[in-house]
């Protein structure tokens, strides 16, 4: 980890900080923006940031963020927080390239700001002070050891992803590649698998899924009758499983095929209606975040930035795997 300090804004956020700290009664406007509110995985991040507001006489949770999926509107609401003037902003970037440019206004205007969940490219790194969240690459290196312990001979994938400018699901892809394919010196998403390890990746996939769940299902649904001979379907995200009813529709027809170990099912994420369906044999293995903790966490470094404070970078918030065999004690307590 490094240690980073917004040293030229010091006195520009002490001014600004200052006067919005007076207007709001000795609070600071702490702003958390999701890529989506219609976001299961999301809620449990606000649920965090709300628990640090009610902890905290000084910090107030701004919990904003587009309804659904979409990058525009996504880019357009952190600029209205710049202009309305809060005292600092930690955003889950759904286009990375894009939102660092506005992230720079942002230190511009003497607003600390981070990243959590979804991180900026490497190259814009500098217009952020940190990331919390998931190491996003070890998602992807704990997807593919489920499914190299299922299918160690390997065989047909098909890879599922959310938004395709995200950099927390390329690197998750990364990582589910470089794993399965033995590969290294590869840059996010990765290369895609063309026979290593006895790995190929079906021509349809990956699936773009713009974190839309219904999207998610419609393609797992397509893709499972498509090509009966599929050994592993591996999702970067939740999305695939949020709408319960439907997911268990569109694989209980291959249930036995899962249980024999011909096909595997694997996914991001370890919300309670997966955790549901991986109990109930519906899937073969769940990668978990800690959602809440990123949104709890947030807040405090937030404060610690307003202040002047070094933070470290990056700020990892750890991982849960889940399979049949610990389905009941793999999650952190």
């Amino acid at each position: 980890m490094r240690k980073v300090l917004i040293a030229a804004c010091t006195a520009a956020i002490a001014l600004a900080g200052g006067a919005a700290l007076a207007d709001s009664h000795g609070k600071l406007k702490l702003a958390l923006v999701p890529k989506a509110m219609n976001n299961p995985f999301f809620d449990l991040a606000r649920d965090g940031c709300y628990k640090a507001q009610a902890e905290e006489a000084d910090i107030e949770c701004v919990y904003i963020g587009p309804g659904e999926h979409t990058e525009l509107e996504q880019l357009q609401i952190v600029q209205d927080l710049i202009s309305q003037g809060v005292d600092g902003i930690a955003v889950a970037p759904s286009n990375a390239p894009a939102m660092a440019k506005v992230l720079k206004a942002a230190g511009a205007a003497g607003i600390p700001v981070m990243t959590w969940d979804s991180d900026v490219l490497s190259k814009d790194m500098g217009v952020r002070a940190t990331y919390v969240g998931t190491k996003n690459y070890d998602i992807g290196v704990n997807l593919a050891k489920i499914a190299q312990s299922l299918q160690p001979n390997g065989g047909s994938v098909c890879l599922q992803t959310g938004g395709a400018a995200a950099a927390n699901h390329n690197e998750r892809l990364q990582g589910i590649r470089d794993t399965l394919g033995g590969m290294s010196g590869t840059t996010p998403p990765g290369n895609k698998l063309a026979g290593e390890n006895g790995w190929t990746e079906i021509d349809a996939c990956p699936l773009i899924t713009d974190d839309d769940g219904n999207k998610a299902v419609q393609g797992l649904t397509d893709i499972l009758a498509a090509n009966p001979d599929l050994t592993a379907f591996i999702s970067t995200g939740a999305f695939t499983q949020w709408y319960d009813n439907a997911y268990r529709q569109a694989v209980a027809p291959y249930k036995e095929k899962m249980d024999s170990g011909a096909l595997s099912i694997i996914v991001a994420d370890t919300l309670p209606m997966q955790m549901a369906q991986l109990e109930d044999g519906l899937s073969n293995g769940q990668v978990g975040q800690r959602p809440f903790e990123m949104g709890y966490k947030s807040m405090f470094i937030l404060r610690d930035l307003v202040k002047g404070m070094a933070v470290d970078d990056p700020i990892y918030t750890g991982l849960d795997v889940c399979t049949m065999d610990n389905v009941d004690t793999c999650l952190a307590q």
